[in-house]
């Protein structure tokens, strides 16, 4: 009766886009898509590719890493081993700013709109493929009681995801006892894919000191995706993320915590953006 009270009874309804017929994304490198930016490198793929390179790890039982780069990342890696450790054993790098993009696309990287990826770009679509495809998912991190919130609402919409979570407050120092029960659990809930939000550099690092502990899975830092999927922190409109205004919504809404990684933190990478100027202005 609504239907027809509005004039819509005559329409037909839109084929399920899930059946339809579909080109299966390369899962091998395409030429330019590695590059090197600031000095790092990064990967120019668009969110559904980095779903799509993602399930084949899974169905192929492999350990990998996702990582993703943006402009506290790249401050961070000049600063700290263990972070760089972690992007030199990632399989795969997503390009988490938009600032980035720009200027990929200004010093000749070929670099796009459509290259930014992040948790928040993707997660619709990889909580629909973990429920499609009965994954077994971890997460490590948030506040007491935050992951759990965020888990209890992820199983009420992707009832076949077998969900797992573990608060980030913890001692992370390898060989403590928190840790070793940590790993412990990891070990025995066997996850397909393993995500860890404890904010940088802490996430990375304690990938890095315990990937070859973890048993194989595809391993993601995703910082606060838990807290946003809780509802404790608001993620900003994706638009703004689009337009690269997503860190001034951020900093507005902490400006004490992020003051010095928005305002100061870009200023250390004056070496890396010259050195990338000079060689484009060479080609």
């Amino acid at each position: 009766m609504f239907d027809d009270q509005l004039g819509m009874s005559d329409v037909v309804a839109l084929p399920d886009r899930r059946r339809r017929a579909r080109v299966p994304h390369r899962l091998s490198r395409r030429e330019g898509e590695r590059i090197r930016l600031l000095g790092q490198v990064m990967d120019k793929v668009r969110p559904e590719e980095v779903m799509h390179q993602l399930t084949a790890w899974v169905e192929a039982g492999e350990k990998a890493v996702i990582a993703n780069h943006n402009l506290h990342s790249l401050h961070l890696i000049r600063n700290e081993p263990r972070v760089a450790d972690f992007f030199a054993r990632a399989d795969l790098v997503q390009i988490d700013s938009t600032p980035l993009i720009a200027f990929g696309r200004l010093v000749g990287r070929g670099t796009r709109r459509k290259h930014r990826s992040t948790y928040l770009d993707w997660r619709e679509h990889f909580w629909a493929l973990a429920d499609r495809k009965g994954w077994r998912v971890m997460f490590i991190g948030g506040a007491d009681g935050v992951a759990d919130l965020a888990a209890e609402r992820l199983r009420s919409r992707h009832r076949n995801v077998a969900l797992a979570v573990h608060s980030g407050y913890f001692d992370a120092a390898p060989g403590s006892p928190d840790n070793q029960a940590l790993l412990g659990k990891v070990e025995a809930f066997a996850p397909q894919v393993l995500m860890v939000g404890m904010g940088m550099p802490r996430q990375e690092i304690w990938i890095a000191d315990h990937l070859d502990a973890l048993p194989d899975c595809v391993v993601l830092n995703v910082g606060a995706a838990f807290d946003y999927e809780a509802g404790v922190q608001k993620a900003a409109p994706r638009w703004m993320g689009k337009l690269g205004l997503e860190w001034l919504y951020r900093l507005a809404v902490d400006p004490r915590r992020l003051f010095h990684r928005y305002c100061v933190e870009p200023w250390h990478l004056i070496g890396p953006i010259m050195d990338d100027l000079r060689s484009a202005r060479r080609r």
